[in-house]
């Protein structure tokens, strides 16, 4: 069984940043814009609050329930490459059905919205995941463990898969055919994050193209993409990106005309509009001529927003390294700080008129809280 130190995940965070880093460079060299700064830091501000959540439970739940199915399997996979085999086509074939049907069904829909929900492509859309992810993806993971695969190769495996994708989120890379034929690229990739009705749910697959083929959902990049979703956030908060969707969907099954029709709401594809969801909700517009949710910032706020941020993501990768060796309260209260981070500092480059003063004290609250663990430690 594999130990829960740092995943492979968390060891590659500075090399997330470092690519970040290097995309900006060519983007300029290019004289193309590729950061905004309230959409990067929405973004990386999901991906800190997935990996926080990851830190206190679901990283070690995962790994437990999955070590728990392997205990009953229907058979062990002989020779010792057969299971790695069996790891890199099983992790690949459950995400893509996992995928597909995130896109396919609403209560799955909830959680990879988060995902989705950047108005920009680059790699820092990449790292912007929901915390939920995890308790949707692990049902498509189990068979894999009753049919033999385990831990450490499911493990390693769905890792590495993880990492491909984070360079497939670029605009920088154009189509590559001959490559596109075997595995996903930025220009497949790109398709898939578009709201072009050509676009919609197509390129599913995680790293081998040719599942999309399979499966009759491969759709080439052919005409401009534009991102985000047919109903847009328009907020840069990542703790309310993580709940809108599934608050708006909770609602809406409350107020159904009764409970079969709310079952079925839950159930039912984010396209599906009967007649009472659409008195009740308008149907978002078709169209693609659309501002991107961009509220005006200073340059003296955007950069103090980008250093803070800074900041608040070494101190969750440093959670991320030694986190599970720390005491309990400490833990905490490191989440606590970096979860009140998430809120103020999109709130100070969204312009809300509370936000200066909310900054301020947790700017404080924090100094102070370090300072006292310091003092005791």
């Amino acid at each position: 069984m594999p130990t829960m130190g740092p995943s492979l995940i968390a060891l590659a965070v500075p090399l997330f940043f470092w690519g970040m880093a290097c995309e900006g460079w060519a983007g300029r060299r290019r004289g193309t814009r590729v950061f905004r700064a309230g959409d990067a830091l929405a973004d990386v501000g999901c991906g800190v609050a997935q990996q926080l959540v990851a830190l206190l439970l679901s990283n070690a739940l995962v790994l437990e329930v999955y070590t728990a199915a392997y205990a009953h399997r229907a058979w062990t996979l002989p020779t010792a490459w057969l299971p790695w085999a069996a790891a890199v086509l099983g992790v690949e074939v459950a995400y893509y059905w996992w995928h597909r049907l995130s896109h396919e069904v609403n209560l799955l829909w909830v959680a990879h919205v988060v995902h989705h929900q950047s108005e920009d492509y680059n790699l820092a859309v990449a790292l912007r995941q929901s915390v939920l992810t995890w308790a949707t993806t692990l049902p498509f993971y189990l068979p894999l463990a009753l049919l033999g695969v385990p831990p450490l190769p499911f493990v390693v495996v769905l890792s590495l898969s993880t990492l491909y994708q984070f360079w497939i989120h670029t605009e920088l890379v154009p189509p590559l055919p001959a490559f596109e034929r075997w595995f996903n690229s930025p220009a497949l990739h790109r398709v898939h994050h578009a709201i072009n009705p050509q676009y919609l749910d197509k390129n599913h697959a995680a790293t081998f193209s040719w599942l999309d083929r399979l499966f009759g959902t491969h759709e080439p990049e052919r005409e401009p993409c534009v991102y985000g979703t047919t109903r847009p956030l328009r907020s840069f908060n990542p703790l309310w990106a993580q709940v809108e969707t599934g608050y708006r969907l909770l609602l809406n099954a409350a107020r159904a005309p009764s409970p079969g029709q709310a079952w079925r709401l839950l159930w039912a594809s984010p396209a599906w509009r009967p007649e009472w969801l659409a008195a009740l909700e308008p149907e978002p517009g078709k169209g693609l001529a659309r501002e991107k949710y961009d509220p005006p910032v200073t340059a003296a706020v955007a950069r103090y927003a980008v250093v803070q941020w800074a900041v608040v993501v070494t101190g969750t990768f440093a959670l991320l390294m030694v986190g599970r060796a720390l005491p309990v309260p400490v833990r905490a209260a490191g989440v606590v700080a970096a979860v009140a981070a998430l809120l103020t500092l999109p709130a100070l480059v969204e312009g809300r008129p509370w936000a200066r003063s909310a900054e301020a004290g947790r700017v404080i609250a924090t100094v102070l809280g370090a300072g006292a663990w310091w003092g005791f430690g």
